[in-house]
């Protein structure tokens, strides 16, 4: 009877493997959009942004700017046209994180199937439930700036791990062709996105040569290739003749454009050691159970995962027990499970090398966002154990009931301890901020605004001049007219309103000799400070009385004259300008013109609220 016929029985089996797949993608895709839509920006993301705000996109000025020494003109130029399709709001960077996610997980499961074809497929899709909700991705997934960092190093990866070992299984020479152009492509734009995505080569040759060991070259072809490293190297060659060179020449570029260095500062080989054990030990271990539950932020850094030591332990445990049954039930499973854990130990220390310093937080490594390829690789060793043989001799057991349950148990801890990292990373003032401010700038567009800092639990002053609302605020509809002179400062406020400002007593100055009735400034004329001024962009607040309406110019030294509109009678002026020193020059352009000077300020733009 057809019931009985062997290849619809296996037709079917493999349709509803596929299904749980999609199944299981799709359930990670409404996850990721969940994630996203609650989402907004933070840190870097305003970097990224006050940068497509004043420069021109498709400029190489914007595109080959050094970012804390980082290399990414791809991610420069996604995230400008994110800027240039909609400023400072979320939704194109969410759609862009979503997109990328998608794609990920479709390029992680065309690896497995390839790299693991031939075994077992409900191990497959194991295999893929722990990539889809391992918490290792999840941080640098919801921030923007690190998820255009990433998610396309992760899908380079996949896909080349795939494309080099169908090259090695044996394809025609069309094919070849395809394969090799199409894998250049993607390497190349995941470069652009991130210099880190110059591992994906040597995971890709170790990962082929892994599988070569058993896969069908080795098997098919023993008598012509003497052993795996030869099977890779001549199975892919048309790949790696088109992937050393590129990898060699973009190596050249970022060292060229960065200088080989990174973030400022000195480092240290000891905070470096710290910092990567704490990697592994709090973020790599825990997250085997599906951990940390508990998350923690010190606003504005980002999350932090806090992982109880039970749930290290069991983390140990856990890998443990999974090297054992590995060992036992795949042959020559021993060399994956080596080179996985070397990639994830190795692949940290240069990061936290690049972050070590004296003033550096062993938390920075909890915060998990340098792992998604450790997570990518840990996947990519379960699918090369999955393509060893089994030994000659194994009594079978129910591994498969037994791998589903702890799946399951340990979807249901990741989907635990994702609930508690969300709370905490919503716990973020940035969306609202931007937000308010939005609606605040469009409800006066002809308001003449002084640049001003962001909210320090915003931006600190350390991304100057990316912290200035000017660059913030750059793109955004209506024009916000930033200018020089006012005399009716308003302000942003901590949440994004349009309140009175002030100026803040960095200096001060006294009144001038004379009187409204008989003013002293009828020439140039210094006025002093209380004391010396650094170069900065410093913002006057002035009172007078002019005999009659006119123009004036305010000038600090080393910085150019403003010009500014005077009105007849007492009134006041908030003048901004770049400059130093110890007084202010005044100096009248309109002939007949005569003022006298009140008392006042030299400093920062500020709320007026909180000068009194």
């Amino acid at each position: 009877m057809d019931g009985d016929n062997p290849d619809r029985r296996i037709l079917g089996g493999t349709r509803t493997i596929a299904g749980a797949a999609v199944a299981l993608i799709a359930v990670y895709v409404v996850v990721r959009i969940v994630l996203a839509a609650t989402g907004g920006f933070y840190w870097d993301d305003l970097i990224l942004i006050g940068r497509a705000s004043t420069h021109n996109v498709f400029g190489w000025d914007y595109l080959a700017h050094n970012h804390d020494g980082h290399f990414m003109p791809g991610a420069f130029f996604l995230a400008g046209l994110a800027t240039l399709l909609a400023p400072t709001q979320w939704w194109p960077a969410a759609v862009t994180l979503v997109v990328l996610a998608t794609a990920v997980a479709v390029a992680v499961w065309r690896m497995i199937t390839i790299v693991a074809s031939g075994r077992p497929r409900w191990a497959q899709v194991v295999v893929l439930a722990f990539f889809l909700f391992t918490p290792m991705t999840v941080p640098s997934y919801v921030w923007w700036a690190a998820g255009l960092n990433t998610l396309p190093m992760q899908f380079a990866m996949a896909w080349l791990v795939g494309d080099a070992v169908l090259l090695c299984a044996g394809v025609s020479h069309r094919q070849t062709r395809i394969i090799v152009w199409r894998s250049a492509l993607i390497y190349l734009v995941a470069l652009t996105c991130f210099e880190k995505a110059l591992y994906i080569v040597p995971v890709v040759f170790a990962a082929t040569v892994l599988w070569c060991r058993f896969g069908a070259l080795a098997r098919e072809r023993e008598s012509s290739v003497p052993g795996p490293l030869a099977a890779a190297f001549v199975g892919a060659k048309p790949l790696w003749q088109v992937l050393a060179p590129l990898t060699l020449v973009w190596a050249v570029v970022f060292l060229s454009v960065t200088g080989g260095q990174g973030a400022a500062g000195r480092h240290s080989m000891v905070q470096a050691l710290h910092l990567t054990w704490r990697s592994v030990n709090n973020a790599v271990i825990p997250s085997l159970v599906g951990g940390p539950w508990n998350w923690d932020r010190w606003i504005p850094s980002p999350p932090m995962g806090f992982a109880p030591v039970w749930q290290i332990v069991a983390g140990w445990v856990l890998l443990a027990v999974a090297v054992v049954v590995m060992v036992r039930l795949r042959r020559g499973a021993w060399p994956v499970i080596v080179a996985a854990a070397v990639y994830v130990v190795a692949a940290q220390f240069p990061v936290m090398w690049n972050r070590s310093s004296a003033n550096t937080a062993l938390e920075l490594a909890q915060t998990m966002r340098y792992l998604p390829d450790a997570a990518l690789v840990m996947t990519l060793g379960l699918a090369l154990v999955l393509a060893c043989p089994r030994p000659a001799v194994v009594r079978r057991r129910p591994v498969l009931p037994i791998a589903a349950a702890v799946v399951v148990v340990l979807v249901a801890s990741s989907g635990w301890g994702l609930w508690n990292f969300q709370r905490s990373w919503r716990n973020n003032p940035t969306p609202d901020y931007l937000a308010t401010a939005r609606a605040s700038l469009a409800s006066d567009p002809d308001r003449i605004m002084f640049d001003q800092a962001l909210p320090l639990e915003i931006l600190t002053p350390v991304a100057y001049p990316e912290n200035q609302i000017s660059h913030t605020f750059g793109r955004i509809r209506p024009t916000v007219r930033f200018g020089a002179v006012t005399d009716d400062l308003k302000v942003l406020d901590q949440r994004g309103r349009l309140v009175p400002g002030g100026v803040t007593p960095a200096r001060t100055f006294a009144a001038g000799r004379g009187s409204c009735t008989d003013p002293e400034v009828r020439s140039i004329t210094r006025i002093p400070l209380s004391g010396p001024l650094i170069e900065w962009r410093w913002t006057v607040a002035l009172s007078y009385c002019a005999n009659r309406d006119g123009r004036m110019s305010v000038q600090l030294a080393g910085g150019e004259p403003v010009v500014v509109d005077v009105r007849a009678g007492l009134h006041v002026v908030y003048v901004q300008s770049v400059g130093r020193g110890t007084a202010i020059a005044l100096r009248p352009l309109t002939a007949g013109l005569r003022l006298h000077t009140g008392e006042g300020r030299v400093g920062e733009v500020a709320e007026a609220a909180l000068l009194k």
